[in-house]
Order: structure tokens, then C-alpha cells, then sequence
């Protein structure tokens, strides 16, 4: 499931914190690091359970309506399509799936103003109301129209983002990434495929025994990059000139140092793509001058440790 740019970033997030509370070890950034992997995961657990909740809102506003002093014929005899979707059935019926809900106190019970909102939103939409007028009824029609309300309603809403805040504090950044899954997840649904839960890590999904783990992979970055830390900074704060000390952002200095300490303790990686890695993740982590100047000292500090033989590539990593 997680990919190594979202590893990348999943470790710079524990360090980073790590290095502004001052005292901590590395044991506890590294649990820290297990806790903040394994929640983007149960956010696609809780975002797929939205799917049934969503579906029961138009239920009970169907009931609603027929209950009116003066209900019209459509509130009498509504069309049921969405209310009756299968891909909420097969969600709602999932063992597996309502097992690790329950286990982990999933619900939107208490969100159903925000959901009445979504659905208020949706039922306004052309994609919506194209997909109430088709006569189709398929699983697959069903997957599709949750897709695009994955894509359209859940994506910067102010609301839904104030109650991951609140139900956990590693969830800020992940729901983009936990959408896209999920999405996927409706595909595999429309497939005719049972729903199984995702492995952790994306290497996990990958068939064969030379493919490297990235449970070990983001787990030696956090190692390198906590050990040797302090020595990167210090480079980072000696290679600045007068005008560049007034750009250095703490984040900039972080990520300097991580690109650093994966490019020295893993020689299979290519520079490049350690390069191009930290200079994306500044862009979202730092201020509008940080990809510019992440990639220029990176750079520089990179082939100066490169010279030195400090840096050495082998296999892949001479790319």
C-alpha cells in the first residue's frame, strides 16, 4: 500500500518532530514512525466505511419524505437506486472488513451532519443525477459513481479534514493517498473481486524474494538519518552563504539531511532519484523557496561526499 515517497515522507514527519522535542530516542521515533505507516491504512478502513453510511443518509431521507403532511408522488414513490446500491451492501456485509471496523471503533455515527452535507452536495451533481436517471443497475455503475464522489466531495473539505485532526494526529496529509485506494478498492469491487485487506507496504504486493523490503527500507533511513543528524546539519550550516542563511528553513535542513543519509547508507539507490525525491517533498513541507534551494545544496553536498568517497554507488545505484 505505501509507496516510498509516502515512506520518505512518513520518516521525515518522525524526525522532524523528533529533532523539535529535543529528547527523544531513537527507539521511540521508530514506533512513532510503525504507529504513523500503519494509520494511513486504518484512514482507508474508515474512508471505506463512509460508502454504507453515505447510502443510509439517502435512506432515511427517503423515509423522511414519505412521512410529510403532503408528500408528493415522488416522495411516495422514490427512485431507490442509489439507496439500494450493491457496493454498499457488499461493504456493509463484508465479515472481515466490519470485524476491523468494529475492532477499531470505527463509525460516522457521530459525523452524520458532515455526511448530510456530502450527500446534500452530491445529490446537486450532474454525475449524480446522470446516474439516478440510467436505467443500469450493475455493481459496477454503483463503483464508478462512488468513485467520482471520492474524487469530487471528499478532497478539501474543511470539515472532514477537522475530524481526522481530531481522531488522529497521523492522519494530516494521508487523506489523498487513503482516497486513491480506496478508489482502487471500488475497481477490484467492480472486478468481481472479494475485498481482502491491503498490505501495509507496497513491497509486500509484489511477487518474488529479491524484492526488497521497504518495512526495512524506511525504517534504515530513520535509522541513518536519526544517527547522523547532527553531522549533516552542521555541513548544511557550513556550505550556506550570508544570503542563503536567510532561506534556510528548519524543514529545508531536515530534508538536506535525510537526502544525505540515504544517499551514503544506501549505495543501490541511484543519486538522482534520492535528489529528485527530496526536492518533491519540499515543495509541500517548506516555504515556496525550499525546492530551489533544497535541490541546489543537496546537490552540491551530495557530489562534495561523492569526492570525498564518503558516497559510493554500486549495482542500480551507478544509474
Amino acid at each position: 500500500m505505501l509507496n516510498r515517497r509516502i515512506l520518505r515522507i512518513k520518516a521525515f514527519k518522525v524526525l522532524y518532530a523528533n529533532i523539535l522535542a529535543g529528547n527523544s530516542t531513537l527507539e521511540h521515533a521508530e514506533s512513532q514512525l510503525d504507529q504513523a505507516c500503519e494509520a494511513t491504512r486504518d484512514l482507508y478502513l474508515y474512508m471505506l466505511s463512509v460508502v454504507p453510511s453515505l447510502t443510509q443518509i439517502a435512506k432515511d431521507r427517503i423515509e423522511a419524505a414519505k412521512t410529510k403532511l403532503r408528500p408528493t408522488e415522488e416522495d411516495l414513490n422514490p427512485n431507490m437506486k442509489f439507496a439500494e446500491n450493491e457496493l454498499a451492501k457488499l461493504i456493509a456485509e463484508d465479515i472481515d472488513l466490519n470485524k476491523l471496523l468494529a475492532k477499531k471503533k470505527f463509525s460516522w455515527a457521530q459525523y452524520d451532519l458532515i455526511l448530510k452535507k456530502v450527500m446534500t452536495s452530491v445529490a446537486s451533481k450532474e454525475y449524480f443525477q446522470k446516474y439516478m436517471a440510467s436505467e443500469e443497475r450493475s455493481l459496477a455503475e454503483d463503483c464508478k459513481l462512488f468513485t467520482k464522489i471520492f474524487e469530487e466531495e471528499f478532497v478539501d473539505l474543511e470539515e472532514l479534514e477537522m475530524i481526522l485532526e481530531e481522531k488522529s494526529l497521523y492522519w494530516n496529509d494521508d487523506l489523498p493517498y487513503a482516497l486513491t485506494w480506496c478508489c482502487r478498492s471500488f475497481k477490484d469491487f467492480a472486478a468481481g473481486k472479494n475485498w481482502s485487506l491491503l498490505p501495509l507496504y507496497q513491497s509486500d504486493m509484489l511477487e518474488g524474494t529479491d524484492v526488497e523490503s521497504d518495512k526495512r527500507f524506511v525504517h534504515k533511513l530513520l535509522q541513518s538519518s536519526f544517527a547522523a543528524y547532527e553531522k549533516y546539519a552542521a555541513m548544511v550550516a557550513e556550505s550556506v552563504t550570508g544570503w542563503e542563511k536567510e532561506r534556510l528553513f528548519s524543514t529545508d535542513v531536515v530534508l538536506i539531511a535525510m537526502g544525505l543519509a540515504e544517499a551514503v547508507a544506501f549505495p543501490e539507490i541511484p543519486v538522482k532519484v534520492t535528489l529528485n525525491e527530496y526536492v518533491e517533498i519540499a515543495k509541500f513541507y517548506g516555504t515556496p523557496k525550499s525546492r530551489s534551494f533544497v535541490n541546489g545544496l543537496l546537490d552540491r553536498l551530495i557530489v562534495k561526499l561523492t569526492e570525498e568517497g564518503t558516497i559510493a554507488k554500486t549495482g542500480k545505484g551507478l544509474q
